[in-house]
Formats: C-alpha cells, sequence, structure tokens
C-alpha cells in the first residue's frame, strides 16, 4: 500500500494535471468562436465558386474540355491528400480522418490501384510514415493558423503531377466542421472536378449569355484556384473542428482528474485514519501492559 506522503504527493499531481486541462480547455473554447467564424465565412466563396464552374462546365464538352474538369479517362493512379491539425490532445479527431484514408487507401491498393499519399498536418503524417512510408510523395504541416499560401503549395504539387501523367484522380480527406460536437470526416474529389455535387444551380432566368473570353479558357483559368480554395476550405474546417474536439476531450479529462481526485482523497483519509487508530490502539496496549 502507497504511503501517506505519495498519496499526496499523486493528489498533488492529479490537481496540477486538472488545472493544465482546464486552462486548455479554456483556451480552446476562446479559439473556436474565431475558427468557426472564418470555416463559415469561408463556405459561401468555395460554394459559390463550385455552382460557377458547375455552370460552364454544363456547356463544354468533348476535346475543348479542361483535363481538370473530365480527368484522363483512367483512375489507376490515385492521389490521397490526409488534411489534418499539427497538434494532438483532441480526442479521436486526427485518428478518425486518418482512419477514414486508410480505409479508402486499403480499397484502392485491393482493386490493384497505383496509390500515393500527400499529408497535410504533422498528426497525418506521423501514424502513415510507419505503414504507408513509401507511398508519401509530400508533406506539409498547417501551422498555427491556416494559410493560403500552404494551400497554394499543395494545390500547385497536385497540378503538377496531374500534368507530368502521374495522377488520374485526387481527393481529399479533412474533418467536416457540423457543430461542437460533431466532426465528420469526409472525403472530397479535387481532380476530375466534381461539379454539381452540392453545388446550387445559378438562375439564368432565361438570360443568354456569351463569355469572353470562352467558356473553356475561363475553366482553364478557374480549375487551379478552385483546388486552392477547396484545401485551403478543408484547413479552416479541420481547425474548427481540432478546437472543438479538443475542448471537448479537456472537459473530459478535467471531470476524470476531479473524480480521481475524490477517489484519492477519500482512500488517504482512510489510510490516515486507520494509521491514527492503530497508534492509539498500541498507546493504550502499551499503557494497559504497564
Amino acid at each position: 500500500m502507497a504511503s501517506l506522503k505519495e498519496m499526496r504527493n499523486r493528489i498533488a499531481s492529479v490537481k496540477a494535471t486538472q488545472k493544465i486541462t482546464k486552462a486548455m480547455q479554456m483556451v480552446a473554447a476562446a479559439k473556436l468562436r474565431r475558427s468557426q467564424d472564418a470555416a463559415i465565412a469561408a463556405r459561401p466563396y468555395a460554394t459559390r465558386m463550385a455552382a460557377v464552374i458547375a455552370n460552364l462546365a454544363a456547356g463544354v464538352s468533348g476535346d475543348g474540355a479542361p483535363k481538370l474538369l473530365v480527368g484522363t479517362g483512367s483512375d489507376q493512379k490515385q492521389i490521397i491528400i490526409i488534411a489534418a491539425s499539427d497538434r494532438g490532445l483532441a480526442g479521436g479527431f486526427n485518428s478518425g480522418i486518418v482512419r477514414a484514408a486508410k480505409m479508402r487507401i486499403d480499397e484502392l491498393t485491393r482493386q490493384g490501384k497505383d496509390v500515393r499519399v500527400i499529408t497535410l498536418g504533422k498528426k497525418a503524417t506521423a501514424p502513415l510514415r510507419r505503414g504507408l512510408g513509401e507511398r508519401l510523395i509530400g508533406t506539409y504541416e498547417v501551422g498555427v493558423t491556416p494559410s493560403l499560401d500552404t494551400a497554394r503549395q499543395v494545390s500547385e504539387q497536385i497540378a503538377g503531377l496531374f500534368e507530368s501523367g502521374q495522377a488520374d484522380v485526387v481527393t481529399l480527406f479533412f474533418s467536416k466542421f457540423k457543430s461542437v460536437v460533431t466532426q465528420t470526416p469526409t472525403a472530397n474529389q479535387l481532380i476530375p472536378a466534381s461539379v454539381g455535387e452540392g453545388a446550387p444551380v445559378i438562375d439564368l432566368k432565361g438570360a443568354a449569355y456569351e463569355y469572353e473570353p470562352d467558356a473553356e479558357s475561363i475553366l482553364e483559368a478557374l480549375l487551379p484556384r478552385n483546388i486552392t480554395v477547396q484545401i485551403f476550405s478543408a484547413m479552416l474546417e479541420n481547425q474548427a473542428g481540432f478546437y472543438a474536439a479538443q475542448m471537448a476531450a479537456m472537459d473530459n479529462a478535467t471531470r476524470n482528474a476531479g473524480d480521481m481526485i475524490n477517489g484519492l482523497t477519500i482512500k488517504y483519509n482512510r489510510t490516515r485514519q486507520a494509521q491514527i487508530t492503530k497508534e492509539l490502539i498500541e498507546i493504550i496496549s502499551g499503557a494497559e501492559a504497564l
């Protein structure tokens, strides 16, 4: 049985940990509000761009259609982008994204596809180095806040792979922020562009538009930018989801620490009382012996 001093030290240690988890919970709650506002503010732009691309794509077909829109006609070479965070202590937030991506990678591998991986965030890179290190072709850090420059670097890499014939399909995995208690791992196909899926239909009210330059040229310019926007939007969604998950995890940790402190305190008091009772019995027994 542990001594009273050891039990006091353990109670003090758990109390110190509880203070840390409580502080982290409050910091995550403060940052969640700003991150949530940023993620929600980015959605209309991404949605509107998808709608414009869908509207333009409806009138483009054949050999004149951009390759980023129609693809290469094959799905043999697959690129999986896994976007997570740089930090942990957020429950199963990062592992949920990685698990969903691994399931897709395993499925594609069983089908005989050539799968390669790009990670965005340290917590996506670390678990994949052990089992899929030979498939990693790019790793990026998210940083303190999502950066459009980082999203552009990832976009340029996958665009280069596609243009050089090293990629047929590119899919992005991230966590969609829905609420403080719900973050859903989501897959979004970037190449070929998945137009028309979830994009609002633009009502032209019977008007006929002539594009200058032509629709194909506009799509050629918009599609690479759309990839950057989708990656950046995913990073913002991830950040909001991360702070929500961290706030919930630290709240659970704080409450668990409180329960542990109560249990240890009861055990300490019982042990101390038992020692006092034992000493009294020894004193009384000694006095009676005299």
